[in-house]
């Protein structure tokens, strides 16, 4: 069978054993990096939720903001990229088993969420506590790391365990490779 039509190719390129390896270890980081990320995030809007001291509101909102404005993004871009890297490079395939798949939509809304939700409600509320106000909405420091962290951990789990199986199309997939492979005789 040509590389073109071998699944885990895209137009015939292929991750060899050292690239697939770099990658997994790049991904691997990232994500993990992704997800203790939004568990500091998580604990620092934890405590400008329940803090009495208006100093510790403002260091827990700013220091969220510096996470959120230098970190959170090239990280989650990372993980993004070098995941549809080694789906792509991979007999895994980006669309062929449903947890990859799964792993991709949720990768894909969680950065989208930390783009147009999670970092605009930090850069409100750090707005917000600067000017001396009270923190406007404790939601917004909360609910964004609550949910990515909740995401996060799904998808590591789901990771490991590789649950439900093949997509429709990597059916056909298999189904197309096991067609055009000649049946070996059997050997006695």
């Amino acid at each position: 069978m040509s590389a073109r039509g071998r699944p885990g190719t895209v137009d015939g390129v292929k991750l060899h054993r050292p690239a697939r390896r770099a990658f997994l270890v790049v991904h691997v980081v990232a994500s993990a990096g992704w997800l203790g990320l939004s568990a500091g995030l998580l604990a620092l809007g934890l405590a400008a939720n329940t803090t009495g001291s208006a100093a510790t509101l403002e260091a827990a909102v700013r220091s969220m903001k510096l996470f959120a404005d230098w970190l959170l993004l090239p990280v989650a871009l990372l993980t993004l990229a070098s995941g549809l890297v080694l789906s792509l490079g991979t007999p895994w395939g980006l669309a062929r088993h449903r947890w990859v798949w799964t792993k991709f939509w949720l990768t894909l809304a969680t950065t989208t969420a930390t783009v147009f939700a999670l970092r605009p409600g930090v850069n409100e509320a750090v707005s917000a506590v600067s000017a001396g106000h009270p923190l406007p909405d404790g939601g917004d420091v909360l609910f964004g790391p609550i949910v990515s962290l909740s995401a996060y951990v799904f998808m590591t789990v789901i990771s490991v365990l590789k649950p439900w199986g093949l997509t429709r199309r990597g059916r056909r997939l298999r189904e197309s490779t096991r067609r055009r492979t000649p049946a070996e005789p059997a050997r006695v």
